[in-house]
């Protein structure tokens, strides 16, 4: 028999923004697994960290915001960072007493009766008031397709498979992505690959000097606008730039970092450009990001001509009762931590009986 359990609110995914949104909600006086659920389909904490590869340490991590609350102090920079941020994630969950449920698939969000959401998964179904989603992107790796891409008789693998460079030893590796993901493969990638070769689809852009507040509110702004219309967000990451550290320097002069345009079809043994260029390659590394992970969503049918869901702040345009955390411009650890807590604001109201303004 299957038990429809009432709750105010509902969140799904507990990483970064999630965790966020429910520390807000247990500060506005909402009690964990009376008032609201936290349900996370991972097998432990961390959110999407616990997945990233072991060479990438703590040290390595660009920007990771601390949680509202509590500070992520001590970290051994030398650490793996999945291992540093879960121990931080599990220990925040047990300070505050989240109670996340995991694992738990959400498998579809519904219209329910009485103006309430059913939420179905595989642990029950809840119906709920509000729904604050925070599912992020790691289960939704972006592949493009070229020509030839499926005679290719070498490995290809996302970075979302990546597990370190120790198995490229001695392999002719092309790298397919100009983000951040990219350069540090690439980095990684040189002294153990026979020959590493970048393609990016536009020329990779540096950024000098201190990224202060003032660049960031422009390139959140910038991100906004487009989930504002109705459009795919694009990663805070993309409109900022790529840093320019030691490490990127020295790859540059060592000519790792020599960028070309995206190939234009894939051979059997390798890549080849409309020019006739050719390299030859054992493995192809797709280093191209990621998509919302929405699909749950689908049968509530948010999604515009645009292809976005339109979103105002964290607040669905077509349906008040639903926030979207870690989306667009709040998917960036400091941005999530905002987002959370504006959510719970816009829910509180919204649950008051007050109009929320546009």
């Amino acid at each position: 028999m299957n038990v429809i359990r009432e709750v105010e609110a509902v969140v799904i995914g507990a990483g970064q923004a999630g965790l966020a949104a429910a520390y807000h909600l247990r500060r506005a006086g909402f009690e964990p697994d009376r008032d609201f659920v936290v349900l996370d389909h991972s097998p432990g904490p961390g959110g999407a960290w616990q997945f990233r590869w072991p060479s990438l340490t703590y040290g390595k991590v660009h920007g990771m915001h601390a949680l509202p609350g509590m500070e992520l102090t001590g970290a051994d920079p030398g650490r793996p960072s999945a291992e540093v941020i879960s121990e931080y994630f599990a220990a925040y969950e047990r300070t505050f007493g989240l109670r996340v449920r995991r694992p738990v698939d959400v498998r579809a969000v519904r219209e329910g009766d009485g103006g309430r959401l059913l939420v179905e998964t595989s642990a029950g179904t809840w119906a709920t008031r509000a729904l604050i989603n925070a599912t992020g992107t790691w289960d939704r790796p972006f592949w493009p397709r070229y020509p030839g891409q499926e005679t290719f008789r070498g490995r290809q693998l996302h970075t979302a498979q990546y597990a370190g460079p120790e198995e490229f030893a001695g392999l002719r590796v092309v790298v397919v992505g100009g983000g951040a993901s990219g350069t540090q493969h690439l980095l990684e990638l040189a002294p153990y690959a026979a020959a590493t070769t970048w393609v990016t689809r536009r020329p990779p852009v540096f950024r000098e000097g201190p990224f202060d507040e003032d660049a960031g509110r422009a390139a959140v702004a910038l991100v906004a606008e487009r989930v504002r219309r109705g459009l795919p967000p694009r990663s805070v990451v993309s409109v900022t730039g790529l840093p320019l550290n030691d490490a990127v320097r020295q790859g540059i002069a060592d000519g790792v970092l020599d960028r070309l345009p995206v190939f234009d079809r894939i051979t059997p043994d390798g890549v080849e450009w409309a020019d006739g260029r050719r390299v030859a390659a054992d493995v192809i590394l797709w280093a191209t990001g990621f998509r919302a992970a929405l699909d749950h969503l689908a049968p509530l049918r948010l999604r515009g001509p645009g292809g976005g869901i339109r979103v105002e702040g964290t607040r669905v345009v077509a349906d008040p009762r639903i926030h979207l955390v870690g989306y667009g411009p709040s998917a960036s650890t400091v941005g999530a931590n905002r987002a959370g807590r504006a959510a719970v604001r816009d829910i509180r109201r919204l649950l008051d009986g007050e109009a929320v303004a546009a």
